[in-house]
């Protein structure tokens, strides 16, 4: 079927759906999304404020670091006062080989450790722990190896973050779902792990998706949002999804950020 500008409907489906499935997924720069996706930016701009606090540590720790491009630019602003002493970790392999080529000329050990595994460094041995979009938080991991009046300083995730997208996929969910990601559960087990919650703000924020190559790079990028998501399982929706895009403009949704910074005592 060919559109009132003459372009075959099929034939353009077919190739931004190829488009969005042969995107890299390494990392987490996310500068492919230009002119095709939008996300409205936290108001308390992460990266700046943990230069900030970069640049008051000793030794600091960065918690599922990804390709480690957030981690690179804090650092970089946070020079020369940047700590004497900067880890990571990360746990998948394309992210922990991409984190390792950017961070090591700065002397950054990048080291594996999978998302729920214990933190493999020593009692009271950071004094800053940091975190963008941690998969799970392990509370207690980061209250161990923070020393007495350290802080954890991350960007979570919250509940029900792009859930229009996720619902349109998956149906309607369970409003149990991803609700340990409410900011006041998070508080509470914090506390429980011993940390003080020193400040903890949250906002909700418009994505947009402007075409179906996006929608396609964005799910197989952030894999837990649609569970085991392949083109070819979910063809006819994107088909569906790709015709609404194109007759009524973009697709749009909303994410949920929360900002954590804790004290331990």
């Amino acid at each position: 079927m060919k559109k009132d500008d003459g372009r075959d409907e099929s034939a353009l489906f077919e190739g931004l759906v190829a488009e969005g499935a042969a995107v890299p997924t390494e990392g987490w720069d996310f500068s492919w999304f230009e002119g095709r996706a939008t996300e409205a930016r936290p108001s308390w701009g992460y990266a700046m404020s943990l230069a900030a606090r970069l640049a008051g540590a000793d030794a600091a720790l960065d918690v599922q670091t990804g390709g480690g491009e957030v981690l690179d630019f804090a650092l970089g602003r946070a020079a020369p006062k940047a700590p004497v002493l900067t880890v990571a970790t990360e746990g998948w392999p394309a992210n922990l080989a991409k984190a390792t080529a950017l961070l090591r000329p700065r002397g950054i050990a990048v080291v594996a450790n999978a998302e729920d595994a214990p933190l493999p460094f020593a009692d009271a041995a950071f004094d800053l722990v940091s975190s963008r979009h941690p998969v799970r938080p392990l509370w207690n991991e980061i209250a161990r190896v923070l020393r007495p009046g350290g802080i954890y300083f991350a960007q979570h995730v919250g509940p029900r973050s792009v859930f229009e997208l996720v619902e349109y996929f998956l149906g309607p969910q369970p409003e149990g779902v991803s609700a340990d990601r409410r900011p006041d559960r998070e508080r509470a087990a914090a506390e429980a792990a011993g940390l003080e919650i020193v400040g903890l703000r949250a906002e909700r924020l418009r994505v947009e998706f402007h075409d179906i190559a996006a929608v396609v790079h964005f799910l197989r990028k952030v894999v837990w949002m649609v569970p085991g998501f392949t083109v070819e399982a979910y063809r006819p929706r994107l088909r569906a999804l790709h015709e609404r895009m194109e007759a009524e403009g973009p697709f749009v949704a909303h994410s949920t950020r929360h900002l954590v910074e804790a004290r331990r005592g």
